[in-house]
Order: C-alpha cells, then structure tokens, then sequence
C-alpha cells in the first residue's frame, strides 16, 4: 500500500466529473487500499479518487476512531434522501476551511463493492453526510459550492488569499 498525495484547490482535476468504474481487476483493489491508507493517514473520515488525481468513481469512508469500519463504494448512486439539517463540514482539499451546509441526514444508496457486487445501503447522520460530500467530489462539486451565497463568496476570496499568501 502506498500513501497517495490529497490535491487541494485550485487543482482542475477537483472540477471534473468522475468517470464510471468497469475494470474491477487487482490494480482497483490496490488503488482502493491506497486511498484507505490515505484517509487514515489524513485523519479525515472520507476522501474520494479525484482528490488523489484518479478519475474513476471511487470513495472510501471510515468514520471509526481505530479505522475498523472502512467502507467503500464505487459508481455511488442516491437513490433517496431525507432529513435535512445543517451540518459543520471541510475538506482535505481544501484544508483549513470549514463552513455549515444543508445535507440530508438519511440516505439510501446504491453501489459497488470493490469485486463489482452491487448493493445498497441505507445510512444515517455523519454516514450519510460523508457519502453525500465525496459524491459531490465524484461529480466535480466542493462543498463550499453549497455554501450560503454571502458565506461563500467570503470563503472563495479567504481562499484565493491565502493561497496566495496574502
């Protein structure tokens, strides 16, 4: 397992679309465990393949304190949400930023494993937050996009600020 580096904003690859997994050979097994080993290392509790410079549909999770619940799941699909509250989130790519955003705290979703076995789940509170903020990444959204609009503006220009290190 190798430890892959997070790109962080303005990185293009954080704005493009993630495409569909198809191969499901030894090499997406061993790319799963680098990014299992990555999140760990973060201490983040999801990070998603365009967050390591891959476009494939890929996110993993583990939102246990001694990472024994990782979870993974490819090609994610909701099929269905509710239970909408405003959640604190941030951002391995966008590291030092934080903001409140409305997610759904119930989910149902659809996906698959690592072999290409389909499932589904259902999940709930901080489960159902990270899934929604990785598929965003699949779908080359931040979660500052989600932002209140004045919120976000400020965010966008603390950023771009400290980026260049004003």
């Amino acid at each position: 397992m190798a430890r892959l580096t997070i790109r962080t904003w303005p990185d293009p690859i954080l704005r493009t679309q993630a495409e569909p997994v198809e191969d499901f050979g030894p090499e997406l097994s061993d790319f799963v465990d680098d990014l299992l080993e990555t999140l760990h290392a973060s201490g983040g509790i999801g990070l998603s393949a365009p967050q390591v410079g891959d476009r494939r549909a890929v996110m993993v999770m583990d939102l246990s304190e001694n990472h024994t619940d990782p979870r993974v799941l490819i090609n994610p699909e909701i099929l269905e949400g509710s239970r909408r509250a405003w959640v604190e989130e941030s951002c391995l790519s966008l590291p030092g930023v934080e903001g409140r955003v409305i997610r759904d705290t119930w989910l149902r979703v659809r996906a698959l494993d690592r072999a290409g076995e389909p499932f589904e789940t259902e999940l709930e509170d901080m489960h159902a937050v990270c899934v929604q903020h990785e598929v965003d990444h699949l779908e080359g959204r931040l979660f500052i996009d989600r932002l209140p609009t004045l919120r976000r503006l400020w965010t966008w220009a603390a950023v771009r600020m400290r980026r260049s290190g004003r």
